[in-house]
């Protein structure tokens, strides 16, 4: 692996948090966990400019080629474990947030539950959030980013788009500094006294498909229904045609205008990506 690994530096904007910036490396997730192991305290980012072995949900892999955004950012305890599963949104709406920054824009991406970015029906990012018990009986969760500026998966299960073909110039060091700025603010702003509220009133402003029809793969079992809510620890709420309210704790959620390549509304059997 060529790292090339520059020193840690301090984050400008979020005192006591580190950047380790790479040239390539297999995937900046992996280098967080291995600093976990190592003994790291946390609150570290890891940036390359190139991944050669990135991965997506499920292990699939994810195309990181340069002139894109990857950045994994450590968190050693960051909470108490039930609270862990809010990550998702947190890390969601703090990646779009800087778009809109980096970008000029309002809105550009939309939310699909729990932690995808889309704009234009295809999707524009990557968000992969892992999660492991420590030797130390510590706990440490990555967040883990990949934005396409510049260029986009041909390959993905889904549809895909970048910044670029979207009209916007950005390059991945300016969306780094604001993705740094928006998620020092947005945890701070999460680990307060209820501070999941707000975020989740923020999330559901920007929600794909509010009020709307959706379908949801749970396991075996798929479920459609009206997308309602988000409860209070940020899990899915549907309204079937029966009336009655289900809460989906996890699961792959199928957007009308975000199928599948090849698909006429028939399921993938390896879900989303």
């Amino acid at each position: 692996m060529n790292s090339d690994r520059q020193a840690h530096r301090p984050a400008p904007g979020a005192p006591g948090t580190r950047v380790e910036r790479h040239d390539s490396v297999g995937s900046t997730n992996t280098i967080a966990f291995a600093k976990a192991r190592d003994g790291d305290q946390g609150d570290v980012w890891v940036t390359a400019n190139e991944q050669t072995a990135g991965r997506g949900r499920r292990g699939r892999h994810w195309e990181s080629g340069r002139g894109n955004l990857f950045a994994s950012y450590l968190l050693v305890d960051p909470a108490p474990s039930p609270r862990i599963g809010e990550l998702p949104l947190v890390a969601a709406l703090t990646l779009a947030e800087a778009i809109d920054r980096a970008a000029g824009t309002h809105n550009l991406a939309l939310l699909k539950w729990p932690n995808d970015l889309i704009s234009g029906g295809a999707k524009l990012s990557g968000i992969l959030l892992e999660a492991e018990a420590l030797a130390n009986g510590r706990f440490a969760v990555v967040l883990g980013f990949g934005v396409n500026c510049v260029s986009h998966p041909q390959s993905a299960l889904y549809p895909c788009t970048d910044l670029a073909a979207l009209g916007y110039r950005v390059l991945p060091e300016v969306l780094f500094g604001h993705l740094q700025d928006a998620l020092n603010r947005r945890l701070l702003a999460w680990r307060a006294v209820n501070g999941f509220e707000d975020l989740r009133r923020a999330w559901l402003a920007r929600a794909a498909h509010l009020g709307q029809s959706i379908t949801v793969r749970v396991g075996d079992d798929v479920v459609s229904g009206t997308f309602l809510d988000l409860d209070a620890r940020g899990h899915l709420v549907l309204c079937l045609e029966t009336g009655e309210r289900k809460t989906v704790f996890a699961g792959d959620v199928f957007l009308p205008d975000l199928q599948p390549h090849g698909s006429s509304g028939a399921f993938p059997s390896s879900g989303a990506t």
